[in-house]
């Protein structure tokens, strides 16, 4: 029989987070350093990316996952210095809100390209290395970072960011569908509000934030351990059985319909 300590056990894995020097990326990195894993992050700003390695204990890889070349670098620096992946959280992303009359076209190609076709290629291009992890009694991982705003439809005019992230929640589910005979799983997690450059203009209004915790069931913004938790457990042996999923990690906010 399994203890608690080993079910929820990822040290020893090879972990990639993408998008992982801030935000969501930040504390899901975090979480696999502090369980135990090797954690390589990518993010475009090299300063910033570094300073977040060096504080985390990981590793750094500079990318733009918008991008074809960007796709390649990350997966050759990641080949380079290991022989098979666990873990790949394809968190990278962006938005964009702006009302209906006046939403540009350009925001389209900028979220596609990075939160849809950058976790597509991305998951594509790592296959050698999950491949090489995966097998029946513990498979390989890959977890999509979607978003409540892609099961509900937002407060905000974000009208490209909810529709990308409906796209990766169906990605999810169409990989699942295709990887699971290779025992590789494939898996999102949805969040609600959490502290990250993309919220940082409603919560560091007080009344804003104050709004946002009212729409919240649980009455409160999300932390980084509920976060690391998802995540971890995903990756984890109590999450083996599960593929094709999408777990709204929003504090009740999905239950509004």
């Amino acid at each position: 029989m399994l203890s608690a300590m080993s079910l929820f056990s990822v040290a020893g894995k090879t972990v990639v987070v993408t998008g992982g020097s801030r935000g969501i990326g930040r504390m899901i990195a975090s979480g696999f350093v502090d369980a135990g894993a090797t954690v390589y992050i990518s993010a475009r700003k090299k300063d910033e990316l570094d300073a977040a390695a060096a504080e985390l204990g990981c590793v750094a890889v500079q990318a733009d996952l918008s991008t074809a070349d960007g796709v390649g670098a990350l997966v050759e620096a990641v080949t380079a210095r290991e022989s098979r992946l666990d873990v790949l959280v394809n968190n990278a992303g962006a938005t964009w809100g702006a009302p209906l009359a006046d939403y540009p076209e350009h925001a389209f190609d900028k979220l596609w390209n990075i939160n849809v076709k950058g976790v597509f290629y991305l998951t594509q291009r790592f296959l050698p290395l999950l491949r090489a992890s995966a097998s029946p009694e513990n498979p390989a991982r890959v977890i999509n970072i979607g978003s409540v705003d892609g099961l509900r439809v937002p407060e905000v005019e974000n009208y490209a960011y909810s529709a990308a992230k409906a796209g990766v929640h169906m990605m999810t589910r169409h990989l699942a569908h295709r990887l699971a005979a290779e025992s590789i799983t494939v898996n999102a997690i949805a969040p609600g509000p959490f502290e990250s450059k993309m919220m940082a203009f409603a919560l560091g209004d007080p009344a804003l934030r104050s709004a946002i915790e009212g729409q919240v069931p649980l009455g409160r913004i999300g932390r980084p351990d509920d976060m690391a938790g998802a995540a971890i457990y995903l990756a984890s042996r109590a999450g083996a059985y599960l593929t094709g999923a999408v777990i709204p990690v929003d504090g009740g906010i999905s239950t509004h319909g």
